[in-house]
């Protein structure tokens, strides 16, 4: 089965989560600059979840780069993967409504960045089943340490928007760097 569908169909979902986020971006109700001041969450929570989800677009077009074909199974995994993705917008603005400093809006924007990399986990998993062990997809990726971190600080992030929110998105802000520059590994599987 061809993949240029399915990188089709995820590039438009995609664009359309952008899209609806940047939706919730409200004109501000003066001419001031101190009256961008009330919109400072929205924006900050804008673009976190904006990188997130540019992460995400840009890992899953190496992944499908170098994967040669999918299945029924692939697809299902993708469409897991657009479900959480599309969660994103929801989170994005409630917790950009609210202060920073709200447990419940922390917590839940977390458990949606944590299933976004279950989701992703699962993809990469029926993909190298797909494709073998032995192929340059589960070759390139390894261990994949980088994912494993990624959801242990996810964990980690939620539980602890019960204690302390400010630290919770800063271990957002951390996964978001880990991941920030795309990944090599695929890249120089490549090359080699």
């Amino acid at each position: 089965m061809s993949k240029s569908r399915l990188e089709a169909f995820s590039d438009g979902v995609i664009a359309i989560i952008i899209t609806i986020m940047v939706l919730e971006l409200k004109i501000p109700h003066g001419p001031h600059l101190a009256d961008l001041k009330p919109l400072l969450h929205v924006f900050i929570s804008y673009v976190m979840s904006f990188i997130y989800v540019g992460i995400y677009w840009n890992n899953h077009h190496h992944m499908l780069h170098v994967v040669r074909s999918i299945n029924g199974k692939v697809l299902w995994a993708n469409m897991h993967l657009l479900f959480w993705l599309s969660m994103i917008p929801f989170v994005t603005a409630w917790m950009g409504e609210c202060d920073i400093a709200e447990t419940w809006p922390v917590a839940l924007y977390g458990f949606v960045l944590f299933m976004n990399a279950i989701a992703y986990s699962i993809l990469v998993w029926v993909l190298v089943r797909h494709e073998g062990e032995n192929s340059l997809l589960a070759n390139a990726l390894g261990a994949d340490f980088k994912g494993k971190i990624s959801l242990f600080l996810n964990a980690c992030a939620i539980a602890l928007a019960f204690v302390n929110t400010y630290i919770s998105f800063a271990i957002y802000v951390a996964v978001a760097c880990i991941w920030f520059i795309p990944d090599k590994r695929i890249e120089t599987k490549m090359t080699n």
